[in-house]
């Protein structure tokens, strides 16, 4: 049976306690918050702004295994896969299975950022990790300006798949956009269609059935009422709805790196009660001084915190 996340997909942070050890008290009232909230479809767990590539093996296991306890099985967790070679990322997504994972999102090899990819191996990726781990495949795709986004035919080729059920599309470039996803709308019409564009969410939000996004940790219910807006094509509403968010879209996703926005959302979920403080793991370092009280004071002119 395919999942359904035509709604809302927040990708969770993995919280951290102050000595950098995986705080699973802290995931129990992230998750079991989120997951209760109507219109949240399910949770992502291990990607980019649940710092996955920084935790070990064992830890990201635990944090699935942590993630699904907290729902009580309500909503499917998503498991992030990104390790770089083929045959590895399929271990990881048999890793993934094991501990409750009910789909994966499949993150390009890393290696394609900078160097690009041969014709065919984004699909054979697909292909084996499915195969070998038989998890559904959530498609990813990366911003327009680095190496790893695929081209038109790499996402119909994909997407065509078995085990292919939704695209998580983050291409960031507006003619591509515009120009493609009506097309693939057009040619496969089942696969489930989610923006990540957590900066640029009203522009996408009337092609879509859902949104796959951190931004989802701290605004969730706002999020749910703007994708309902934009399946309506109810501009006025969306677009109000877009405004009132701006003060928490500039300081969590305005930065000088979309990485920052990582650190920005614990202090955001700080600033709602569900965190206790904004701990992350090496790379990501601490945003400067004084930024928390800036988050925390655009979350009340957001009027999600008062």
């Amino acid at each position: 049976m395919t999942l359904d996340l035509r709604g809302l997909v927040p990708a969770p942070v993995t919280p951290f306690t102050r000595d950098g050890a995986v705080d699973h008290d802290a995931i129990q009232r992230l998750g079991a918050w989120l997951g209760g909230i109507d219109g949240v479809k399910g949770l992502v767990v291990l990607g980019h702004a649940g710092e996955g590539t920084f935790l070990s093996q064992d830890e990201q296991a635990a944090v699935i295994e942590s993630f699904v306890k907290s729902t009580d099985g309500r909503l499917p967790v998503i498991a992030g896969i990104t390790l770089e070679g083929t045959a590895v990322a399929a271990e990881e997504a048999k890793r993934a299975v094991k501990a409750g994972a009910a789909a994966g999102l499949v993150y390009p090899s890393h290696g394609w950022l900078r160097f690009g990819y041969q014709k065919g191996a984004p699909q054979d990726r697909y292909r084996a990790i499915y195969e070998e781990s038989g998890l559904p495949l959530i498609l990813f795709q990366y911003p327009d300006a680095t190496k790893a986004t695929y081209d038109l035919q790499t996402l119909l080729d994909i997407s065509a798949q078995p085990g292919v059920f939704a695209m998580k599309n983050g291409v960031r470039n507006m003619r591509r956009w515009d120009v493609e996803i009506p097309i693939i709308r057009r040619e496969r019409p089942e696969l489930q269609i989610l923006t990540c564009h957590d900066e640029y969410l009203l522009h996408t939000m009337f092609d879509v059935d859902g949104a796959l996004v951190g931004y989802g940790n701290i605004a969730p219910e706002l999020l749910i009422e703007l994708i309902k807006a934009g399946k309506a094509k109810d501009y006025p509403k969306a677009r109000a709805i877009h405004d009132q968010l701006l003060p928490v879209t500039r300081n969590v996703y305005h930065r000088g790196s979309h990485m920052e926005g990582t650190v920005a959302l614990k202090h955001a979920l700080v600033a709602r009660g569900i965190l206790e403080h904004a701990t992350v793991r090496s790379p990501l370092l601490p945003l400067a001084e004084g930024a928390d009280v800036e988050i925390a004071n655009a979350m009340r002119a957001a009027g999600i915190v008062r």
